[in-house]
């Protein structure tokens, strides 16, 4: 269970990011085999031991099926044995995809937890323009002791940052060290990689669902046309024409960025690059199957049938009311979130399909963290052990004492127990979420699948296995490129202006393959090489796709 994203901040955190922005990885800098990118291969990552005495009611795997809690653990699972603050206050720079929390001289959650931390968690919680706040800050030097690093919002030259403003953690958490840290033990070695940088731990990372986008669905609306699911590219258009009511209801969401990452794996695009068989990389832009999906995309758009206001707002309430009847979520278990909205709703999750016949369609998994969360740069070992003892205690997963202060806060105050299920007391709607989110943005343990209604984990665990059967990973994940994270944004940036002024009819394909040639020329070529470069030798040839 973790905390939903807003509708516009997909792009920001998903798989999708690193698509949109042409960046790497959250480490973003790095060096070629003889450098920072061969020193991340070597280093001895932490210890993976999962916490004993969690036992889910539906066991998930280590493709990333999530382990689901049909209820609420009967008993919780206690995994520190003292406050973790000890010095009086320990500051933090976050960020939260929610309505703003309470104040926290105001927020009884909040105080709450300052009461089981030992001390004063004071956080700065920016709403928008993260990268702008942090860049501020960093150029300061006045810097707080915890600072999250978004995966993929233009933060430039990472590796240089850190090591200029930031602690090396690699003695404390490497190998069995990180023992001693139970909870932060138990995150997985792929969660891991994306907090190393140039041969060095940074931080702990922050897991998030290895599942990427789906496509969901209203049902009631959808059911008018024999259900969401089609069985071509062609099908689904003429579905979403039949649906759409100019001025009333539209088919399809704004936000033209996903649709077109959702297009995509109907065609087969890679997952950002194909692995060639002599061990080059492709980038998706300089596929035939991208070029297939846009030239689709475009047509879509023509045809109407998305909402016509590429800067709505309320995408949620008009998705759960049926006036937009699909949009994007970050991952299959947003399929139980609308029914905030509407008491009755079970999004419908789209398995991707073949565009056309003899294609053979793709489900990209996502990067799997939002981050990590490095320490102000110090030598002072007990500063820095508090502030190790601190993350641990924030990263305790779902079934555990320090997960239910941190995300749901304190029996009788902020949620009770009903039937079985947590339920949020009428104080906690303007103190919980924002808290929740800005502090499972800088922490977290591994995810699992919880609902209130148990028909919603299985439906939910169900999909995530019809997924896992088309499942591709980036193979770029946990690798680093200068030109990545030098150039890799504005690049990209600059690609995706025109690729969206395609979609709309304002520009051509012939104009989008030119700039796919800026891009290369640009910097894209260099991405390439330099990837492949590091390309672990057990990342495989991408699939053909033709079934």
């Amino acid at each position: 269970m973790r905390f939903e994203i807003r509708r516009r901040d997909l792009l920001t955190l998903t798989g999708a990011a690193a698509v949109a922005a042409g960046a790497a990885s959250c480490g973003g800098d790095s060096s070629r085999a003889d450098g920072g990118a061969g020193a991340s291969a070597e280093l001895t990552l932490p210890t993976y031991q999962p916490l004993e005495g969690l036992t889910p009611d539906l066991e998930g795997n280590e493709d990333g099926l999530h382990n689901v809690y049909l209820k609420a653990p009967e008993s919780l699972l206690t995994t520190t044995d003292a406050p973790p603050i000890t010095s009086g206050t320990i500051t933090a720079l976050t960020q939260t995809f929610a309505t703003p929390p309470t104040p926290m001289a105001d927020n009884g959650m909040w105080q709450r937890l300052n009461e089981a931390l030992g001390g004063t968690l004071d956080l700065d919680i920016v709403i928008d323009s993260y990268p702008e706040k942090f860049a501020t800050i960093l150029a300061s030097g006045d810097l707080p002791d915890l600072m999250w690093v978004p995966p993929n919002q233009g933060i430039p030259n990472i590796g240089p940052m850190l090591e200029a403003q930031f602690t090396d953690l690699t003695e404390y958490l490497s190998g069995d060290a990180v023992l001693e840290y139970p909870n932060l033990a138990a995150l997985t070695p792929s969660s891991w990689r994306t907090a190393v940088v140039n041969g060095r731990i940074w931080g702990a990372p922050i897991p998030s669902t290895p599942f990427g986008q789906v496509y969901l669905g209203n049902p009631t609306v959808w059911e008018e046309v024999d259900g969401f699911q089609s069985s071509s590219a062609a099908e689904f258009l003429e579905k979403c024409q039949e649906i759409t009511i100019p001025g009333q209801r539209w088919a399809l969401e704004p936000f033209l960025p996903n649709a077109l990452h959702m297009f995509g794996e109907w065609f087969g695009v890679p997952n950002q690059y194909r692995v060639n068989e002599d061990r080059t990389l492709t980038s998706m832009y300089q596929t035939d199957e991208y070029l297939e999906a846009l030239e689709y995309a475009a047509t879509v758009f023509a045809a109407g049938v998305f909402y016509p206001d590429l800067n709505h707002a309320e995408t949620a309430q008009d998705f759960s009311n049926g006036t937009i009847a699909s949009l994007v979520s970050v991952g299959p278990r947003g399929a139980s979130e609308y029914r905030r909205y509407n008491d009755e709703l079970l999004a419908e999750i789209l398995v991707p399909f073949s565009a056309v016949e003899g294609r053979r369609p793709v489900y990209d998994m996502g990067y799997g963290t939002v981050g990590f969360t490095p320490f102000r740069q110090t030598d002072d070992e007990g500063r820095i052990r508090e502030l190790l003892s601190l993350v641990n205690y924030l990263s305790a997963p779902f079934g555990t004492v320090e997960y239910m202060q941190k995300t749901f806060g304190t029996e009788g105050e902020d949620y009770r127990l009903e039937d079985g299920n947590y339920v949020a007391t009428e104080s906690a709607a303007a103190d919980v979420p924002g808290l929740r989110s800005a502090l499972e943005i800088m922490t977290a343990g591994e995810g699992v699948i919880y609902n209130p209604i148990p028909s919603d984990s299985e439906y939910i665990y169900g999909k995530e296995q019809e997924l896992l059967e088309l499942m591709m990973r980036r193979p770029t994940n946990g690798l680093y490129s200068d030109t990545s994270s030098e150039k890799g944004a504005e690049i990209s940036a600059r690609l995706n202006d025109v690729i969206s002024d395609v979609i709309q009819g304002r520009k051509s394909i012939d104009d989008f393959q030119s700039a796919v040639k800026d891009w290369e020329e640009g910097g894209g070529l260099a991405m390439l090489e330099e990837f492949a470069e590091v390309l672990p030798e057990d990342v495989p040839v991408t699939p053909s796709t033709s079934l």
